[in-house]
């Protein structure tokens, strides 16, 4: 697993998770294009990371006894199919199905951070694994900042479909650099599902990462989400481009994160993890209290993304050193549970939003990492170390 491999992996794992976040900072445009509010918009966002779980629990397990270099980029392209349907849709209700459609495709990603892991040596594969982790992370920050300029520039319709062509692109290629990989074991497809439903039981290890990571990932839809709404409503009243643009302070989460899988190769993600959760808390808890200025909302995505993306890549990481020979199994494990708590927290956001604005939406953020850190307190010793 070379480094240059690993970068290969951040780059097409990101651009398929990215496809989830494309219309979160153009929901306000979605909805006047299609005639509906801006909190009906929201749903776009609940339903893509639904059918992301439902894909992730379906296919990503499939990665333990299929031919990855085959299956990554065929669910590229069904990706793309997808894309284009929702460039094309004619109303609000076919683009939901559309992109849900398009959750339950672009999973190509969570085979990737498995693979890397397979293929990393021992010593590196918490740097590797952070690298495509990263990786990962950075697509959903990009797709939100390049999607407000685009949107702006050509409209949504376009941008959709040019991130279609894009998946085709990097179907084309992955298929190229990924040679035959013969499949780690042999199983039917019911006893593989089942044995994802048993992992959480088997491993109290798994169960309690499972609940951290969907914890925070409830915290960080529910954060990007509902800043969206802070950036577009008065005093702000931001394009698209103006949200884009903030959103590229999360970029640097998304960096410090790829740096943190070193930590795990020399045995500290789990008090890593607890550091993350804090440093994410602590900036949700000013977010709630200082006023609304775009200074304090710019220190806040940047504190909140270094903390939070670091906390999710060590919880990963940790998930995936649990058993060598189930990676793929533990991945969707963890995933599943992160993008459920990820479509509860999108949804959260629009009904906190409308009853109690930002403040609502950011101490709402910080009591989900406090009851994080708390799971990580009570655990620390009988399950991650």
């Amino acid at each position: 697993m070379t480094t240059r491999l690993a970068l290969l992996f951040a780059v097409a794992g990101g651009a398929a998770v990215g496809n989830l976040y494309w219309a979160q900072p153009i929901l306000a445009v979605i909805a006047v294009d299609l005639g509906v509010t801006s909190a009906t918009a929201g749903l776009l966002i609940t339903v893509t990371q639904l059918g992301y779980a439902v894909g992730i629990f379906l296919l990503v397990p499939l990665g333990d006894v299929v031919d990855r270099a085959r299956a990554i980029p065929l669910l590229m392209v069904l990706a793309a199919a997808m894309l284009a349907v929702g460039a094309a849709a004619p109303s609000f209700p076919v683009l939901v199905v559309a992109l849900s459609l398009v959750g339950v495709t672009t999973v190509s990603g969570q085979f990737l951070a498995p693979l890397a892991g397979d293929l990393a040596a021992d010593d590196r594969r918490g740097r590797v694994i952070g690298i495509v982790a990263s990786g990962l992370l950075l697509g959903i920050m990009i797709a939100r900042a390049v999607s407000g300029v685009l949107t702006d520039l050509v409209g949504w319709r376009v941008l959709y479909g040019a991130v279609a062509v894009l998946m085709l692109a990097l179907a084309v290629v992955m298929r190229r650099a990924l040679p035959p990989l013969a499949p780690r074991a042999t199983a039917p497809y019911p006893a593989l599902l089942l044995a994802v439903v048993r992992t959480p039981f088997a491993s109290r290890t798994a169960r309690w990462l499972v609940v951290v990571g969907a914890v925070t990932m409830a915290s960080f839809t529910l954060f990007w989400t509902g800043l969206t709404f802070l950036l577009s409503s008065a005093p702000f009243g931001f394009s698209a481009t103006q949200i884009g643009l903030v959103n590229l302070v999360g970029i640097g989460g998304a960096v410090a994160a790829q740096r943190v899988g070193r930590l795990a190769d020399r045995g500290l993600a789990v008090p890593a993890i607890a550091g993350g959760l804090a440093l994410a808390c602590a900036a949700l808890v000013l977010a709630a209290s200082a006023p609304a200025r775009l200074a304090v909302v710019i220190v806040v995505i940047a504190v909140y993304s270094v903390g939070v993306q670091s906390a999710m890549v060590l919880v990963q990481t940790r998930m995936l050193a649990i058993d060598p020979s189930a990676r793929s199994r533990l991945n969707t494990v963890l995933v599943v549970g992160n993008f459920l708590g990820g479509a509860a927290g999108s949804a959260l956001a629009g009904a906190l939003w409308a009853g109690g604005g930002w403040s609502s939406v950011a101490w709402a953020g910080a009591a989900l990492l406090l009851l994080a850190l708390a799971v990580w307190a009570v655990q620390r010793r009988r399950a991650f170390a």
